[in-house]
Order: structure tokens, then sequence, then C-alpha cells
């Protein structure tokens, strides 16, 4: 058979089997990125070929790889092509839906087989196992294991096809050297048991996609044309939705308008292991940033701040202060996300300073608060998390070198550790105890900065309460920032899983 001719659609396919069926032909099932085709793989092949008359691979589409950085390393079609290219292989189909639970209840095979690395159900962390295992009792197919040696493409893929700059490459080498993957990983399921409390700015991220279509002919000014929208829940909803990946007990505080609050959307949008605490602006709507995108660039052309940052009125804040009062001490870590826009007053800052059990805070200069939010705002914190251009801001050093800065803040405000994020340099930590330590970026395709410093102070501010190690939380909130930029605004926050295969493969 022609090699091109044995890659069909699921649809397709689907009918195929169920002719080849009728003539009483065994169906066996294999699934798989199939990123950079290996021995391994090629003896999983034949083997499982063995265990019947037809043998059909599917491939995971290259939307749905969740290996990590710069991966797939191969198109979807290339891989189908060198899967259609063996012998042993009858037919093969990209899949349309991100694991393999659809792709089964369509084809209905004999029998599935899995590599014997996939034989512990209990250790894959993304549980998708744990569903094809259902779905195949459901339809009546048989599970099997082939036995034989393990190759990791990924591993074959860091050795030998890595798009890292070499001084990250030689990071990583070190670094494999020095932590386990069971340890890094480890880590992340330790914060499952925190209580969180986070507090701060709601912020409606909205995205006009629009087309440049040239000069006004009577102003001096830009024309558009508008394709489309998307409005995005961002500000402290997108830092609540990422640290709800990773432990059950949120609560959120934040403050919506009582004209325009879009408060059914936020719902709608919140992770439902949060619990939302609205205190109300009268007269004001909930805080809005426009921002106007060439849609085939996605290059930022302007944006629009509808806001009113005057705050709560007295009577609301006392709503809010007695319920901080109230609730503080049952967490074991608050984050604060000021971007400052009247959300957080002077009276809670005080609150937050002396009865939080580990405060985490971060501030961020924008041109909404034209350089007013500075981190001097608070008194002190337990973790401080700020940009380079925010810290710089706050000590009015625009040259100067960046250590003794951090190293005056973390004194000033008696903060046990403080981190700079730097973007494409990665991040550098300062604490009593292993003082200065600087992690590089992995960050590669990079579609969108907007919510990255969210998602890396969402994650390092939890390590930071379990006192995890400065480098691995350094590590870790690198590769939340660098899933962030993978995605256009906040459309999505960090998950648990992805940071858990991000970190596998890097580690590999």
């Amino acid at each position: 058979m022609i090699t091109k001719k044995k890659i069909q659609t699921i649809k397709n396919l689907s009918q195929t089997l169920s002719v080849l069926k009728s003539y009483n032909k065994t169906v066996v099932h294999c699934h798989g990125v199939f990123d950079l085709l290996h021995i391994g793989h090629i003896r999983y092949l034949e083997q499982a070929k063995g265990m019947g008359d037809i043998l059909v691979v599917t491939v995971t589409p290259d939307r749905y790889v969740d290996k990590g950085p710069n991966r797939p390393a191969f198109p979807e079609k290339l891989r189908a092509e060198a899967l259609a290219s063996l012998h042993c292989v009858d037919f093969v189909s990209i899949n349309e839906w991100t694991t393999a639970e659809e792709t089964l209840r369509l084809l209905r095979p004999d029998i599935y087989v899995k590599g014997s690395e996939f034989k512990n159900i209990e250790s894959d962390p993304t549980g998708k196992i744990g569903r094809e295992e259902k779905v195949i009792r459901e339809i009546g197919t048989k599970l099997a294991f082939t036995e034989d040696i393990v190759f990791s493409s990924s591993n074959l893929i860091n050795r030998f096809f890595s798009n890292f700059p070499e001084e990250v490459e030689e990071y990583l080498s070190v670094f494999r050297n020095r932590y386990s993957l069971n340890e890094v990983l480890s880590y992340l399921d330790e914060m499952a048991k925190l209580k969180v409390l986070i507090i701060g700015d709601a912020i409606l991220d909205e995205y006009q996609y629009c087309e440049a279509i040239g000069k006004s002919s009577k102003d001096p000014i830009l024309a558009l044309k508008y394709k489309s929208h998307e409005l995005f829940a961002g500000g402290v909803l997108a830092v609540a939705n990422h640290v709800a990946t990773f432990t059950d007990n949120v609560q959120l505080v934040t403050v919506l308008g009582g004209e325009n609050s879009y408060e059914d959307f936020i719902r709608s949008q919140l992770n439902s292991n949060i619990i939302p605490n609205f205190f109300i602006q009268r007269n004001a709507s909930t805080t809005i940033k426009r921002r106007f995108i060439e849609g085939y660039s996605l290059n930022k052309l302007f944006e629009i701040y509808i806001m009113d940052e005057s705050g709560l009125s007295s009577g609301e804040s006392e709503k809010c202060l007695g319920w901080l009062q109230n609730a503080l001490p049952e967490y074991d870590i608050v984050i604060v996300a000021d971007f400052g826009h009247g959300a957080i007053n002077s009276d809670m800052i005080d609150i937050l300073v002396k009865d939080a059990k580990f405060l985490a805070i971060n501030t961020q200069a924008n041109a909404g608060n034209r350089g007013f939010n500075t981190v001097s705002r608070y008194p002190r914190a337990d973790y401080i998390c700020i940009a380079e251009h925010e810290i710089r801001l706050e000590t009015r050093k625009h040259t100067a070198n960046l250590r003794p800065l951090m190293l005056g803040i973390a004194n000033k405000m008696d903060c046990g550790k403080l981190v700079v994020t730097q973007g494409r340099q990665g991040a550098t930590i300062f604490s009593e105890k292993d003082e200065f330590l600087s992690v590089p970026s992995f960050a590669y395709n990079v579609v969108d900065r907007v919510g990255a410093g969210d998602a890396f102070f969402s994650l390092t501010s939890l390590a930071a309460t379990l006192n995890i190690p400065n480098e691995l939380l350094l590590f870790i909130g690198n590769i939340a920032g660098c899933l962030s930029v993978e995605t256009i605004g906040n459309k999505k926050p960090v998950t648990k899983a992805a940071i858990q295969k991000y970190i596998t493969s890097l580690m590999k």
C-alpha cells in the first residue's frame, strides 16, 4: 500500500474499520505523539501488530501536544507520514481531540496497546491513561501493554534538537544533575494543602482584533477595520485562576463596579473552586483595558483604560476591612495582586501587613497608575515579586546595578525573599539564606506577554510559602511565565498538568 494512502481522516478510518471487522479482522490501535520516531516506537508498533490483523495508529495533532517547549519538533503531517512508511502500520490518522477517548469510541478497536511505561496508571500526572481505561471498559476493548526497551523522544530532542541558546542548555544540564524529576514534581503536590486568600484589582482585558486599512483622509490618524474581539478575566482574576489549579482552597477578594459590573461574566470565568467575595464601587465600571490588536501579527496598536481609581466608599471599605479581619487568621498565605487601580486602600494594607501569616506582594507599574503604585506602599512583606522596571521606579535608579537595589528593598521591608523578573533574561532572587541567585528564561514561542508576570507571581508565591529552595522557586516560576506567553492574553490559566509536562520535558 502506498504510504500516503494509509493516512485517513478519523471519520473515513472509522468506516474502513467497520468493513474490515465484518470480515472478522482483529483491529489493534496505538495512539501517541510520536515526535521523533525512534527504535523504541518501532518495536512497540511491531509488537502491537503481532496482537492482531490490522494496526491503526492515531497521532496527537500539533495544537494539543503538551510535551513542553518547542514541541512538537515535527509537524503532524510529517509525523503521520513517518508512521505510515512503516511496514507494520496499516492505517494512520491525525486525531481531532486532545486525548484518545473520543477516538476510541469512534474506532472501537478490539485491542488498545500502550507501552510498558504506562502500566502504572497512577503514575500518569495528567490522568489521561485513567480516562482512556474507563472508555476501554465502556466499549469492550481489551487493554494490552508491550514489553521492550523504552526510549524518550523528549530526551533525544533535548540532546540533539534543542532550540535553546547554549547558555540555557548548559544551565539545564547542571540543573538535571542537581535535582531529580520526582523531587521537583513533589513540590507541586505540596501546594495542594495550602489555604490561600487572594486580594487585588479585577481587570477585564478586552482584545479588539483589527486590520489596518490606512491613514484617515481627513485627520492624521490610523484607520482600522474591526474583525473580532475577545474578553478575558485579567488582573487578580487571572492570578486566582492560576492558583486554583494547584490548590482547592482559594478565596478571592476584589472590587467590581456598580455600573457595568460584568459580574456574571467574571463568575463564569473563575475556576469552580474559587470562592469570590465582591465589594462594589458605586457609580463606576469594573476596570476594562481595551487593547486594539493588528489581527495578523498580534501587535498591539494602542489601548484604552475604562476605570475609576477612587476606590470603595467609606461604608463599603468598612465592610471589606471587617471581612478581612475575620478571615485572615484562617489562611496560610495572602497573595496581593496590586495593579494600583483603587481596589486596595491604605487601611486594607495596614490589616494585611499586621495579620497575614505569610504576605506575598506584587505591585505593578502601568499606564493606569502612572508610577504611583510602588512596593513601598507596604511596610513589610514575606515575599515580593516585581519586574525590573518596577524596582528601578521604586528606587529611582535607572541604570544602577540591580543587586544593591534588591538588597536595599529587602532590608527596608524586612522581606525574606525578593524576586525581580527580567523578561528574556529570566529572574533573580535575593534571600538572607542564599543571597543572590539567577535562573534563565526558557521562553521560546512568545505570542503575548500580557499576564506572564501574573503567572510567575502566582506560582512562586505558593512556592515561597512552602520555603521551596530558591533555585526551584525560580525554575518553576520561569516555566509558568513561559507557558503564559504562549497564550493570547489570559485566555487560559497555567495548569498543574501543563507545568508537570514542561518540567518533565526539560529534565529528561
